[in-house]
């Protein structure tokens, strides 16, 4: 069955012919949200070699404003071959007038500004000293028995390393430090170790009676330890400090440099004195956010796993000394100590860049007036809670359980906002339409994201050559790109559907505890783990089984850590945290459980509220410092939960106090057991986001299954009236609503494959405009005749006007000149109103090659981005004589291919220039190329449809809850 589209409720009114009363004629309408400048998405806007000028700014900006987009997040990076002459470096005076010239035309255009607070990233630059600069460490071993003495040295060279991304050099013709050396943007350093002995921490003897002594005083400047055996034999443990040699990825110039240590409290300070200098006597009120963009020190060779202050660091917050333990340390005593010292050092780690880098630099921003955006993903820490020490929580990716750790942490704490990277490899260069691009937002806003950054737009002066300045890999979101001319349809529906998910709070039911140490005691060949979501940490583990179980269930969720439950307060048999009332917390399975976490659990139990357990109760606790006193403490706890079998087969339960305990293998079951509900809307493919006003709550919802859904759908909410909006097209009415035999509220919707809508749920009777939707009521007709189809805008060269009575992609033409186009092109056709009476039809484009806009008569109707392209059209807009025009943009990779092909330079970038994401299309470089490609589908391929439908109106001012018959 094709899908049907709803109408506007102001044309429904004209169409219903004594369908709807006067009151309804004259009701109001369901108003949308302000469209704020945070509730239009936003871009990363890359400054290549921070080459830009004043009038090109201006310029950009009233581009993008125009398309509809909230602001820019300026991002400087490499940059572009033979326009050396006009790199800024970064943080200079010139770059700070570009900066404030910035901020005053966002002031102008009504535009948000946020910086990265590096020239590429992660955090470092020219000005991070040796000392400061991310560091590893090394370990050498010794055996030595009774009465014998080492003869060789205790030293450690470190050898050399160079990893570049542009010229290849040899180590050998570099000066120390990397900024002494020339041709930085040539060279694009990633990581570099001049060979050299590192600095001894400490050397340790262990006997194998279990004797432990320092020596480390014992050795000399040149290695030489002047010590002898006792009886006994002896293990020695020599650890070094080396230098990790990470670069600032992608730097432009100014920024090249080493990446700083982020679990030094000295280093963050230091590296942000280099920002208070550049700032100093500088108005820059207006920017919003300082951003970084993620962690990424590990994937160079090694990680970023010391810090010169660790070993004290350990030992006032874990209160032994780590080198009393350092066999366990390097996987080298038994299995158990093995995981307990590597949890502890894992979680000092945690620790570390959560307080001497997240925290530091969240305060220095408070003191500019600034908020911080942060992508913690990556990082060797609890993410969940380096997000909650942001102000807006930044995630990226396609995993809907990735995305959810930074909106979790948002909704814990009670922030307002959390960002995405948004579509940064949705397809290759050039391939990616606005359907894509769509989908992508769709997740984002279904993992409860609700503030966009395009990934990304390049600052490309208006005399660039198509298609301008590109960054190495990406969406092009910049006005080169073909689909610019429909870009503003998609910000406007980002816009309208985060006014919604930006206003009111996260409803969410369920807490969902991160079991982080079960990770943290974990063996591995690495020292530290790098936290990304469910898929780096958590594969195959309970919290991921529960994850995937309530989001297919249709359960609302949010992730929290150890530190954040500590925050948690219990309240009317409810678990309260930043502003919102949860319905319980699942244990997931987990093996370890810290002490203090456990006992808030009982706490909060004893209070009144329920903890599910899945499956089983952890088994110990985690760690090593006083573990027999911790163990003890825990199985006391333990042991007050006396758990007895329900009527609920495999179901458990322990009453403690005013509250309980649930355990259960099935989730599901446990979950229903202890009282929750679900959105069975799930069932039928849809799925949701759901937030709570002061009236009821809103309902994000998407259908991104292969069929159209037309029916009811069962709401958790308990609802007297039913708002629909399609954030698409704007359009906004009351839904019928009904009761089903169970006594649930249900609301009938249409959505077609790839569309979504947002409702707002009320308690109350509401009256207003009802929402139309469409039923079909006769038969298909193609709209035939003389297509005429004119080249209006793209190149290389606009190809001649064609005529056809037949549709199809326009690279199928023939000549050269088609094959080659990407741009626009206008489909005009001449028909006559199909015979009948209809209350409106539905025009149904077909196949489209990638987006359209659709004139009728000379007026414009709609912008269809996709994947379906279908608009309804009331009938009194039809005339006898009617003039179609199909105005269709297609993708740049026709383009692209013609250009690689004929080796017309573009790719003139330094560093990374240009990356192929799939192996197929890289050159003999190992670089990106389109001439391989074929031309691709392009322009309104069909067939076109015009099909008579009715329309109904729902509950509009008369808007009941009818029962179910």
């Amino acid at each position: 069955m094709k899908a049907f589209r709803k109408i506007s409720a102001g044309a429904a009114f004209i169409l219903l012919l004594g369908s709807t009363t006067a009151i309804a004629q004259t009701a109001p309408a369901p108003q949308w949200p302000t469209i704020t400048q945070e509730a239009k998405p936003w871009t990363r806007w890359w400054w290549m070699g921070s080459a830009v000028n004043e009038k090109d700014l201006s310029y950009l900006m009233e581009q993008y404003q125009k398309a509809g987009l909230g602001g820019v997040e300026i991002t400087p990076i490499y940059g572009v071959k033979g326009t050396e002459s006009e790199f800024i470096d970064f943080l200079s005076p010139k770059w700070m007038e570009m900066l404030k010239h910035t901020l005053r035309e966002g002031e102008r255009l009504n535009m948000g500004v946020d910086m990265a607070q590096a020239s590429g990233w992660p955090f470092g630059g020219p000005w991070v000293s040796q000392e400061d600069a991310c560091k590893y460490v090394a370990h050498k071993t010794y055996s030595l028995k009774s009465g014998e003495s080492l003869k060789e040295p205790v030293q450690f060279s470190q050898q050399p390393l160079v990893r570049t991304v542009g010229e290849k050099i040899a180590i050998e013709k570099l000066q120390e430090p990397i900024i002494k050396n020339p041709n930085l943007q040539l060279h694009a350093f990633d990581q570099v170790r001049f060979p050299k002995p590192l600095p001894l921490q400490t050397l340790m003897a262990y006997s194998d009676k279990g004797q432990v002594l320092d020596l480390t005083n014992k050795v000399d400047q040149k290695g030489t330890l002047s010590w002898k055996a006792p009886a006994g034999n002896w293990n020695l443990y020599a650890i070094f400090q080396g230098w990790h040699g990470k670069m600032v990825e992608r730097a432009g110039p100014g920024g090249e440099g080493d990446v700083i240590d982020h679990f030094s409290k000295q280093a963050t300070e230091n590296y942000l004195k280099r920002f208070d200098e550049a700032f100093k006597g500088q108005d820059i009120k207006s920017l919003r956010a300082f951003f970084n963009d993620s962690y990424e020190v590990d994937d160079a060779q090694g990680e970023a796993n010391w810090t010169p202050r660790l070993l004290e660091e350990f030992q006032k917050r874990r209160g032994y000394d780590l080198r009393h333990h350092l066999p366990a340390l390097f996987g080298k005593s038994t299995l158990e100590n093995n995981q307990r010292v590597r949890c502890d050092y894992r979680e000092t780690i945690s620790d570390l860049i959560l307080e001497n880098y997240t925290q530091e630099w969240h305060t220095w921003a408070q003191k500019h007036g600034a908020l911080i955006r942060n992508q913690a993903h990556g990082s060797p820490a609890n993410i969940l809670d380096l997000y909650a020490a942001t102000d807006i929580p930044e995630i990226e990716g396609t995993d809907i359980m990735r995305i959810k750790f930074a909106s979790s942490a948002a909704n814990v704490t009670g922030k307002k906002l959390s960002s995405s990277e948004s579509a940064t490899w949705e397809n290759e260069h050039f391939l990616s339409s606005l359907r894509d691009v769509k989908k992508a937002m769709d997740l984002f806003l279904l993992g409860g994201v609700n503030h966009t950054f395009y990934h990304g737009t390049n600052y490309s002066p208006q005399a660039a050559a198509w298609p301008g300045w590109l960054f190495y890999a990406a969406v092009h979101f910049n006005p080169s790109n073909t689909f610019w001319n429909d870009f503003a349809a998609l910000n406007n529906y980002v816009a309208r559907s985060q006014s919604f998910l930006q206003a009111g709070k996260p409803n969410n039911d369920v807490l969902l505890y991160l079991p982080i140490y079960d990770t943290y005691s974990t063996p591995g060949n690495a020292l530290l783990q790098h936290f990304d979501g469910i898929a780096h940490g958590f594969r195959g583990t309970g919290v991921e089984a529960s994850a995937n179980e309530m989001q297919a269930k249709g359960y609302s969720f949010d992730f929290i850590s150890d530190r954040q439950l500590l925050q948690v307060k219990s309240a009317q048999n409810t678990l309260q945290t930043g502003g919102i009332a949860y319905k319980t917390v699942v244990v997931p399975d987990a093996r370890l459980i810290p002490l203090e976490t456990f006992e808030q659990l009982v706490k909060l139990a004893r209070e009144g509220a329920t903890v599910v357990v899945y499956k089983n109760l952890p088994a110990d606790v985690p760690g090593l410092g006083s573990l027999k006193e911790r163990q003890a403490k825990y199985q006391q706890l333990v042991a007050q939960l006396n758990f007895s079998n329900t009527d609920k087969a495999g179901i458990r339960k322990a009453t403690i106090g005013k509250g309980s305990f649930v355990a259960g293998s099935d989730l599901h079951e446990a979950l229903q057991f202890a009282g929750l509900k679900r959105e069975p809307m799930v069932d039928s493919g849809l799925q949701y986001v759901r937030r709570q006003h002061d009236q009821g709550n809103y309902y994000f919802i998407s259908n991104w299954g292969e069929k159209a859904f037309d029916g009811y759908v069962p709401l958790q909410a308990n609802s007297l009236s039913v708002a629909v909006f399609d954030p698409m097209t704007g359009k906004t009415g009351y839904s019928n609503i009904r009761k089903s035999g169970d006594g649930t509220n249900e609301v009938y919707l249409q959505l077609a494959p790839g569309e979504s809508c947002i409702l707002e749920t009320r308690t109350t009777t509401a009256s207003g405009t009802p929402y139309t939707y469409t039923k079909p009521a006769g038969n298909a007709q193609e709209l035939s005749g003389n297509w005429t189809i004119r080249f209006t805008e793209g190149g290389p060269a606009k190809p001649a006007e064609v005529k056809t009575s037949t549709l199809k992609s326009w690279a199928d033409f023939g000549a050269e000149e088609y094959k080659n186009f990407s741009g626009t092109a206008s489909y005009t056709l001449s028909f006559t109103k199909p015979k009948g009476k209809a209350q409106a039809w539905l025009l149904d484009l077909g196949q489209v090659e990638e987006s359209a806009r659709v004139l009728l008569n000379g007026k414009e109707l709609e912008t269809l981005i996709g994947p379906t392209y279908q608009l309804t059209i009331p009938d009194n807009l039809l005339r006898k004589k009617n003039v179609l025009e199909v105005q269709v943009s297609n993708s740049m990779a026709n383009r692209a291919a013609y250009m690689d092909r004929n080796k017309i330079a573009w790719k003139k970038f330094y560093n990374v220039n240009v990356a192929a994401r799939r192996s197929e299309n890289r050159d003999d470089q190992g670089g990106f190329t389109a001439a391989k490609w074929q031309p691709r589908a392009s322009g309104l391929i069909g067939p076109v449809l015009l099909t008579p439908i009715t329309l109904e109106a729902g509950a509009g001012a008369e808007a009941t809850v009818q029962s179910k018959k």
